[in-house]
């Protein structure tokens, strides 16, 4: 058989009355993957669905045993008592073409209309271009009351900011959720340089993640993951004030 365009494998079907999805997938700084593989390992949630896909790059990954995995999307659940389940769609990849894109994020949102999702946090990284020492999460949202819950988990809303929108599947899903599914839904971009896979960025969107979903969530590893990232960070900024200093002293001679 043919791969189809966009083949959805189940796993499991829990039996769902009111749940949330949390989506982070590879983007800028990678913060949104980080942070949405991180709650997915430190909560140890069961996979239920993988999704497949000829809009993905036409490879597979080889593990540490030598055995290939066709790349891929994945649904986790948990349920959380007493308050909701909790679903994550993590991923190898986004769509590669304008038409991935939407295709991709049509199938993951009918999935969560099956699974009776009311509401969608994407998540990703808000490009500053510098490495910027105190992260903030910024906010978008598909309604004006979805604002001040945010705001109180310690999301900022600054006029102007994210310029040009948000580009990829964190702005797509909550697009489309919004104007075909009436599902509600918000994003969170963590601040980051945009050069390298950025887990202080990825930590401040966890924090406010888990402060707006009133959950917790162990944050002692990435915490030490952004430890390391601030000792690299804080290196190449004495590097870089290093070849500063010695092109002005050449500046002495003739």
């Amino acid at each position: 058989m043919v791969l189809n365009r966009i083949e959805i494998k189940y796993y499991k079907k829990p039996k769902i009355s009111k749940s949330i999805l949390v989506s982070g997938l590879p983007g800028i700084g990678n913060v949104g993957k980080i942070a949405a593989d991180y709650l997915v390992e430190t909560l140890g949630m069961e996979k239920i669905i993988d999704i497949f896909s000829q809009y993905f790059p036409p490879q597979v990954f080889i593990g540490d045993d030598s055995v290939v995995r066709l790349v891929r999307n994945s649904i986790y659940h948990k349920k959380i008592p007493r308050k909701f389940d909790l679903l994550v769609l993590v991923g190898d990849f986004q769509g590669t073409t304008q038409e991935g894109q939407y295709q991709l994020s049509g199938a993951i949102l009918d999935i969560a209309k099956e699974l009776r999702v009311n509401m969608i946090y994407t998540l990703g990284g808000y490009s500053t271009g510098k490495i910027v020492e105190a992260p903030r999460v910024l906010g978008a949202v598909t309604d004006e009351d979805i604002v001040e819950p945010l705001k109180k988990g310690g999301v900022v809303f600054p006029k102007g900011e994210p310029g040009g929108g948000i580009v990829g599947s964190a702005g797509v899903i909550l697009g489309l959720a919004k104007e075909v599914y009436s599902i509600r839904g918000a994003c969170l971009m963590g601040e980051t340089s945009g050069y390298f896979a950025d887990p202080k960025g990825a930590r401040e969107v966890l924090r406010a993640l888990c402060r707006i979903l009133n959950i917790d969530v162990d944050m002692s590893e990435i915490e030490e993951r952004s430890r390391e990232i601030e000792q690299i960070t804080e290196k190449m900024q004495e590097d870089i004030q290093n070849k500063v200093q010695q092109k002005e002293d050449l500046g002495y001679f003739g």
